[in-house]
């Protein structure tokens, strides 16, 4: 009973908490958090259990997003077909530069990631005819299934977080399962899962699709979303951003997307009310230096990362069950 109660817990926290708040700015923020986070478990995935690294992943966060805004407002498909849409193409687009890129080690992975992103954020600005170049597209729906109109950002809040949720449930059995095994030995050494017959690079391409996968889902969703979308929101520094995230949360922990999105998220929103009250006329340089200096105390403090703390408690309460 007590193994199942925390998440229990946890899941009607989150199902009451948009009846206490009366602000949208906060829950909006609530709602960036859960779409990051869906990025960020991807991305568990790939580094904290393939041991892949990926500076690229706001490039796949951006195809997404932009496929539902061409499907929906040039050739007017419905919600539901323009979102497994988005889902698919970066996927594929994933399985393609996947094969050469993953054979790199290292630093020349991040760099050939680092220059996809780049190269699709480039793109973004410059095919003016598809993607509306910088000034982006507009005109895009709210997300409709039947007759229920996600055009509340209480609603979308419902959607978003039963997304996370059911990715969550859905990874956790991953990587519990002979794949999620097979992955931890590629981690730790390719040449000794190679000799276990491990097929070490096929292994590294499910992931890397798989969180290609998941970061087009959020795309699309943060494009039903804000209904507007512009190159500005998919460039380097979001892959950064989405890395940290990981990182700070914890690799290879439950808990860690969470923690992580909602932390970097927080932080930033109130560095930037906090930033121009403690230094008058402040700009974002400022910001980010106070950013930087927490998120090196955070990973001094707490190296694992803020997940670690979670699944310590979880076994914890496990050992006490037992």
């Amino acid at each position: 009973m007590k193994k199942i109660a925390f998440p229990v817990a946890l899941i009607l926290a989150f199902a009451g908490l948009p009846l206490l708040i009366k602000s949208n700015y906060l829950l909006g923020i609530l709602i960036i958090i859960g779409l990051y986070a869906i990025i960020v478990i991807g991305l568990g995935i790939l580094m904290g259990y393939a041991g892949q690294v990926s500076f690229g992943h706001a490039a796949f966060f951006g195809i997404g997003g932009y496929t539902v805004a061409v499907l929906t407002t040039a050739c007017h498909w419905p919600s539901i077909a323009a979102l497994i849409a988005a889902l698919i193409l970066p996927g594929l687009v994933a399985a393609i530069i996947g094969g050469p890129t993953l054979k790199l080690k290292e630093l020349y992975l991040a760099l050939a990631t680092l220059a996809f992103g780049i190269l699709v954020h480039i793109l973004f600005n410059e095919l003016k005819g598809i993607t509306g170049g910088p000034s982006g597209l507009t005109g895009i729906p709210y997300f409709t299934v039947g007759g229920l109109v996600f055009d509340r950002d209480i609603r979308f809040y419902y959607l978003v977080w039963s997304a996370v949720l059911l990715v969550s449930l859905g990874v956790n059995n991953l990587i519990h399962s002979r794949v999620g095994r097979a992955m931890r030995a590629v981690r730790e050494s390719e040449h000794a899962s190679e000799s276990v017959g491990i097929d070490t690079a096929a292994l590294k391409l499910q992931a890397f699709v798989f969180s290609a996968v998941l970061a087009g889902l959020a795309g699309g969703l943060y494009a039903f979303y804000v209904t507007f979308i512009s190159p500005s929101p998919f460039g380097f520094h979001t892959s950064v951003q989405f890395v940290l995230m990981a990182v700070v949360g914890g690799l290879g922990t439950f808990w860690g997307p969470l923690l992580g999105a909602g932390l970097v998220v927080a932080l930033g929103e109130a560095l930037r009310w906090a930033t121009p009250l403690v230094i008058p006329g402040a700009g974002g340089e400022y910001q980010i230096i106070f950013f930087g200096a927490i998120l090196m105390l955070v990973m001094i403090v707490k190296p694992g990362g803020l997940g670690a703390v979670m699944d310590l408690f979880k076994k914890s309460e496990e050992g006490e069950a037992h």
